[in-house]
């Protein structure tokens, strides 16, 4: 269990192992979903990752597309390809 103090602006720091298990990396957002029975925090990019998986129907784990960083890379390869920078 850990535990984080709110400042009087309504920040908190996430502790880092909190942010560890998260793969939180600095800039990176959080996603927060509310239940009756509290709150849940996730990693939004992480989320949003698993949604495109899922709409995609396996389509993007079968273009190889796993990760956050292998959409990253894929969008750096388009971009290339379209400036003409082979």
């Amino acid at each position: 269990m850990e535990m984080a103090k709110v400042t009087s602006n309504g920040q908190i720091t996430i502790p880092a192992d909190i942010r560890r298990r998260l793969d939180l990396k600095d800039g990176d957002k959080v996603l927060f979903l509310v239940s009756n029975d509290g709150v849940l925090m996730l990693n939004s990019s992480v989320v949003a990752l698993r949604q495109l998986q899922t709409d995609m129907g396996g389509e993007a784990e079968k273009a190889g597309l796993l990760t956050e960083e292998d959409v990253v890379s894929l969008c750096r390869e388009v971009r290339k390809e379209l400036s003409g920078d082979h």
